[in-house]
C-alpha cells in the first residue's frame, strides 16, 4: 500500500503542479489487471492496483481542463529478473517448468517482455495519442478477455 498507493498518490501530488505550470502533459501510471480482475491470494496487491487505476481516472477526469492527459497500463506477467529470482528462491531445480507453467498461463503462451510495456508506455506518452485520456490497457496477452 505504501509503494502502490501512496507512492502513486505521492507523484502525482508533485507533479500535476509542474504539469500545469507547463501547460499541461502527460501522466501514465502503472497499475496491474489485478486491479479489474483479483487475484488469488494476493489481496492487498490487487486492492492497491485497483486503487492505481481509480486514481488515473479520477486525475484524468479532474485535469482535463489542464490539458493533462492520464492513463494507465495493466500488464500481467512480465518476464523480469524478479520473476527469474523468485523462480530461484521458490523452486530450486525446478525453475524452467515452473517459468513454463506461468507462461502458460497467457493465453498467447508467453509472458510480456519489458520492452512490449515500454513501446506501449512510448505511444500513450507521445503527441500521436493525444486523443487518449482516462484509459486502462491491459497488456496480457489475453489474459483477461480470453481466459473466460
Amino acid at each position: 500500500m505504501n509503494i502502490n498507493v501512496k507512492g502513486v498518490y505521492n507523484c502525482l501530488h508533485a507533479a500535476i503542479p509542474l504539469i500545469k505550470e507547463n501547460g499541461g502533459g502527460v501522466i501514465l501510471n502503472m497499475a496491474s489487471i489485478a486491479a479489474t480482475i483479483g487475484i488469488p491470494d494476493r489481496f492487498a496487491y490487487s486492492t492497491a492496483k485497483g486503487a492505481v487505476l481509480t486514481m488515473t481516472l479520477a486525475t484524468a477526469k479532474d485535469y482535463l481542463k489542464q490539458n493533462i492527459r492520464c492513463n494507465c497500463i495493466s500488464p500481467a506477467r512480465v518476464h523480469t529478473p524478479f520473476v527469474d529470482g523468485y523462480l530461484a528462491k521458490n523452486y530450486p531445480g525446478q525453475e524452467a517448468e515452473m517459468y513454463e507453467k506461468l507462461a502458460q498461463t497467457q493465453p498467447i503462451g508467453r509472458m510480456a517482455e519489458p520492452v512490449e510495456v515500454a513501446y506501449l508506455a512510448l505511444f500513450l506518452c507521445s503527441d500521436e495519442a493525444g486523443f487518449i485520456t482516462g484509459c486502462d490497457y491491459p497488456l496480457d496477452g489475453g489474459f483477461t478477455r480470453l481466459n473466460n
